[in-house]
C-alpha cells in the first residue's frame, strides 16, 4: 500500500509547521528504519509542507497506524522537544488519494502560490537522495517519476510556464505595491540557496539593480560572482541601507540586535523556520512580510488555462491508479507463462540440452507477454479494467487470488473516491 503523511498550509498552521521543519533525507532514512513492514519511504520538506511518502507492506488500518506513528516518532526524533505532540493535524492517505496528491503537490497545484515551479525540483531531489540512501522502493520510486513528468505536462498545459509563479514571485508582487521603482530601490537579500538565486531572479524581472547578498554561512562572495551581485559581511550596515530585505535561509538570522537604530525597511521572511525573530516587526520602520502574512493576504492567483492543468493532473493520477487495478491479473498471468516456460526449460535440462534453450526461451517470453501488460494496462486506464481481468480468466484459465482480488477492489473503490471528491 502507497501512503502519504502529510502536514501542510492547508491543514497545519505555519507556526507549527515551522517547528516541524527538519531534513527530508533524514526523515525518510529514520522512518524507512523504524519498521519491518515499510519497504520504501520518501520525505518532502518545502516553506510550506513537509510530507512523507511510503510504501507500507501491511492492511490498511495496520499501514495507517504504521505511517503516522512513524512520522510521529521521527519528527520527535529529529526535531526534538520543538517537534513533539504537534502532528495532530496531519493527515494520513492512501492508494489512489496518496498517489492524487503527490500529482498535484508535484505540478504546484498545491502550493501557496498555485503553479509554483521549484516544489517539482524538490520532489526530484528528495526521489533522488532516497534511491542514493536506499529507502525508496521500485514502486515509489516510479509514481515520483510520474508525477514529475505530469508536473512538465500540467506547465505547458497553463499559464505557470509562462508567468513563473512561486512563492519569491508572489511575495515580491506584494512588495512591489508598496514602492514606487524597483530599480532605484536598494535590496538585502540573505541567504545564497536556490530560493535566494529564483529571488535575484524575481528582482531582475522587476527593474531591481541595487542588490546585496548576505550569508550567515560566508558564501556570499562565491552566490555574489555567480549572480552578478554585491557581497557584503556585515550584516547591520546592510541593515541600515537597504529598503527591502528579503530572507531565504534555514537558520534564524536577523533579530532586534542585528537591526541598528532608526532602520526603515520592509523585511520579507520567506524562511522555515522562521529567519526573521517575529519581534523585529514591532520594531518602529519595520514591516514583516511572513509566511503566514503571504498566505493571508495574497491575491487569488488565476491563470487562464488553471482548470487545463488541473484536468492534466487529474487524468494522469486517476490513469496510473486505474493501470494499477489490472496489476493483479498482469502478475497472475507473468507467473502463469513463466511457470510454464520454466516446466519446459527444466525438461530441456533433463535431456542435457545446454543452456542456449533457457536463453531463447526467456527471451521469447518477455516478448509474448510485452504487449498484452502494455494493452491490460491501456484498456485499464480507459476504463475496461473488468474485461482485462476476464479476458485473462477467459483465455487462460487464471484465478486471481483472494488478495488479489481485495487489493484491487480497494483500489478501484479508492480510486473513484479521490476522483469525486474533487471539486
Amino acid at each position: 500500500m502507497l501512503l502519504c503523511v502529510t502536514a501542510n498550509h492547508r491543514n497545519t498552521p505555519f507556526e507549527i509547521l515551522e517547528r516541524l521543519a527538519v531534513d527530508a533525507g533524514l526523515l525518510a532514512e529514520t522512518v524507512a528504519g523504524s519498521s519491518a513492514a515499510v519497504s520504501g519511504a520518501v520525505a518532502v520538506s518545502t516553506c510550506n509542507r513537509i510530507e512523507l511518502y511510503l510504501e507500507v507492506d501491511a492492511p490498511a488500518i495496520s499501514a495507517h497506524a504504521v505511517a503516522r506513528q512513524g512520522f510521529e516518532r521521527a519528527l520527535a526524533t529529529l526535531g526534538g522537544d520543538d517537534a513533539r505532540g504537534l502532528t495532530t493535524t496531519a493527515e494520513v492517505l492512501d492508494d489512489a488519494a496518496a498517489i492524487h496528491h503527490l500529482f498535484s503537490v508535484c505540478a504546484g497545484l498545491d502550493s501557496v502560490a498555485v503553479g509554483e515551479e521549484e516544489i517539482a525540483g524538490q520532489v526530484r531531489r528528495a526521489a533522488a537522495h532516497a534511491r542514493a540512501t536506499g529507502t525508496s522502493s521500485g514502486r515509489l520510486d516510479h509514481v515520483v517519476q510520474e508525477a514529475i513528468r505530469t508536473a512538465r505536462a500540467a506547465r505547458a498545459q497553463g499559464d505557470a510556464s509562462r508567468t513563473g509563479r512561486s512563492l519569491a514571485r508572489l511575495a515580491l508582487d506584494l512588495v512591489g505595491s508598496r514602492l514606487t521603482d524597483w530599480a532605484g530601490t536598494d535590496v538585502l537579500l540573505i541567504g545564497t540557496g536556490r530560493y535566494a538565486t529564483t529571488t535575484v531572479a524575481s528582482l531582475r524581472e522587476r527593474g531591481a539593480e541595487r542588490i546585496t547578498v548576505y550569508s550567515p554561512t560566508g558564501r556570499a562572495q562565491l552566490f555574489a560572482r555567480r549572480q552578478g551581485v554585491t557581497p557584503t559581511n556585515d550584516l547591520a550596515a546592510a541593515l541600515a541601507s537597504a529598503a527591502v530585505v528579503i530572507t531565504c535561509t534555514t537558520r534564524l538570522s536577523i533579530s532586534v540586535e542585528d537591526v541598528p537604530a532608526g532602520t526603515r525597511a520592509l523585511i520579507v521572511d520567506l524562511g522555515l523556520p522562521r529567519n526573521v525573530d517575529p519581534a523585529v516587526g514591532a520594531l518602529d520602520g519595520i514591516a514583516l512580510l511572513d509566511l503566514e502574512t503571504i498566505r493571508l493576504h495574497a491575491p487569488l492567483v488565476h491563470w487562464s488555462a488553471e482548470e487545463d492543468a488541473r484536468a492534466v493532473v487529474d487524468a494522469a493520477a486517476h490513469a496510473y491508479v486505474t493501470a494499477a487495478s489490472v496489476e493483479p491479473a498482469v502478475v497472475a498471468l507473468r507467473e502463469h507463462v513463466l511457470g510454464v516456460v520454466q516446466a519446459e526449460i527444466d525438461r530441456a535440462r533433463a535431456r542435457g540440452d545446454d543452456g542456449r534453450v533457457e536463453e531463447a526461451l526467456r527471451h521469447l517470453t518477455s516478448v509474448l507477454l510485452h504487449t498484452p501488460s502494455t494493452l491490460a494496462r491501456r484498456h485499464a486506464a480507459a476504463g475496461r479494467g473488468e474485461q482485462v481481468i476476464e479476458a485473462v480468466r477467459t483465455l487462460y484459465g487464471i484465478e486471481l487470488s483472494e488478495s488479489a482480488e481485495t487489493a484491487r477492489d480497494q483500489t478501484v473503490a479508492r480510486s473513484s473516491s479521490a476522483s469525486s471528491a474533487k471539486p
